[in-house]
């Protein structure tokens, strides 16, 4: 075993050795007034370098829902897994002459994961492809995600609500979230708010403006729910129509849905796309492979993702679901390659790579922890994502893996990828009562609150704290997390 799992066991064993401990009293009234009671709550609070007995611990050895906090597993096994450099590939290639400004064969895009191929990084794509003189594609355009192997999903079967943006399903070509972009800007002078919708996707038929509604309406003659005031109609993938009016009061507001259709998505926002810059198209856009023959050769071009490093801030600042599942796969398809056996000339024997999977991320993830983090309090994976009704992992659990990371170099990447408290992220709007003080991931579902990171106590020590509520009254008790922090802070 290496010499930091045996460290870390041997400093986190304090967790397991240490008895339970009273919650501080701030923490233990909050909860009162939610009606939680303490049994449905585990925390830590523990040296973040293990040098002494955790200050607080309570049934801290207790697998529970982390909601969002397993985010934290996937984010610092892929940091160690594939580096913070790491960056993911979108291969083009095209099959046939251009003459004239004409291709006259298909392109072919080929998804490899990327977790945040946006609007602005499709059109640069397609930029790309006019920047070899292809202005006409006398084919067809053929979009490959055969990276991932992935489940067929429902966007409502977690919590019934499909057009919510975090319940996207990730996808080895995932273009823009699969969200359409709704933009309101209020002309007085018509009477109309101008709706922009990004990207625009091809045979969708969308509603460009909508009535005003005098300042009047709304709160106390405010903006107030300007989604509900709109009355939009989504239930019709081919059209996007609203019943209602945007009220003046508003100003200009920024609203995503996830698209009601979601296998169709990638096609049309090619294809819209692509004709909105002008480009012509003969054929269609659809699913398909790359052939084996024009994989085996150098791309026209690939376009690079963000480093690892920048992307999981994404992840961890704003509990980014699907960019989790994303990353997740990723290290299903890609983390296998480290372990290729060195061949008779000293090199390494690389297997056929496979599509990534959630059994083979899970698998990759599950033996990662036993050799970095050690052998005890393994987490139940899902989705890696953390929007799951299965996961869980106990605050010691956690505890032990935002130690390992602390004595680890990639410790800079994982603390900056989280959330500060009052400042940014998840935690911009936290009511602490001091701001700054500790670099925490946030989770939450319904019946469950969590949060997990490092604190910068007063008194110059940093620690670890992990706290996760599972009960029904679980988002009431966000206070005594609140308090709790504050606790931890003011460590004198």
């Amino acid at each position: 075993m290496p010499f930091r799992v045996l460290l870390l066991a041997a400093l986190c064993g304090l967790c397991a050795q240490s008895p339970a401990q009273a919650l501080p009293p701030k923490v233990h009234a909050a909860l009162a007034r939610a009606k939680v009671p303490a049994d449905a709550v585990a925390v830590l609070l523990v040296d973040a370098q293990g040098q002494s007995a955790p200050r607080l611990n309570h049934r801290a050895a207790v697998p529970m829902n982390p909601a969002s906090v397993m985010k934290l597993v996937t984010t610092y096994a892929a940091l160690d897994l594939l580096g913070p450099a790491y960056t993911w590939r979108t291969p083009v290639y095209l099959e046939g002459a251009v003459r004239e400004g004409t291709l006259y064969g298909n392109l072919y895009i080929q998804g490899q994961g990327d977790p945040k191929l946006v609007l602005e990084r499709l059109w640069l794509l397609l930029r790309r492809v006019q920047g070899l003189g292809t202005h006409t594609i006398a084919g067809d355009v053929v979009l490959d995600r055969s990276a991932f192997e992935l489940p067929e999903t429902n966007p409502a079967s977690f919590d019934g609500e499909p057009l919510r943006p975090y319940n996207a399903s990730p996808d080895a070509l995932l273009v823009n979230y699969k969200a359409v972009v709704m933009t309101f800007s209020p002309d007085p002078a018509t009477g109309t708010a101008q709706v922009q919708f990004d990207p625009p996707l091809a045979g969708v038929q969308v509603q460009t403006t909508v009535p005003l509604l005098p300042a009047a309406v709304g709160v106390l003659g405010g903006c107030g729910d300007y989604r509900g005031a709109l009355k939009a109609d989504f239930s019709d993938a081919n059209h996007i129509q609203f019943a209602g009016g945007y009220p003046l009061a508003c100003g200009e507001k920024v609203w995503p849905v996830a698209y009601a259709d979601p296998p169709s998505y990638a096609v049309r926002a090619v294809q819209g796309l692509w004709l909105s810059m002008g480009g012509k198209l003969t054929g269609s856009v659809r699913m398909g492979t790359v052939p084996a023959a024009l994989a085996s050769a150098q791309p026209a071009f690939e376009v690079r993702s963000a480093p690892l490093a920048e992307i999981i801030r994404d992840i961890n600042k704003y509990s980014n679901n699907v960019m989790a599942q994303q990353l997740f796969l990723t290290l299903g398809r890609v983390a296998p390659l480290a372990d290729a056996a060195p061949g008779e000339n000293g090199t390494a024997t690389i297997p056929p790579q496979l599509p990534g999977s959630f059994a083979a991320a899970r698998a990759v993830v599950q033996r990662w922890w036993t050799q970095r983090i050690g052998p005890n309090d393994a987490p139940v994976l899902d989705n890696g994502s953390g929007l799951s009704r299965q996961a869980r992992i106990s605050a010691q659990g956690l505890g032990r893996l935002l130690q390992s990371a602390y004595l680890s170099p990639l410790m800079p990447e994982l603390m900056a990828s989280l959330p500060i408290t009052g400042v940014d992220g998840t935690l911009q709007r936290a009511k602490a009562r001091t701001s700054g003080g500790a670099h925490l991931k946030t989770g939450s579902l319904s019946h469950v609150v969590a949060v997990a990171g490092y604190v910068h106590a007063a008194s110059g020590k940093r620690y670890v704290l992990v706290a996760l509520i599972n009960h029904s009254n679980a988002n009431a008790a966000r206070p005594a997390i609140d308090a709790l922090v504050d606790w931890a802070i003011q460590d004198q």
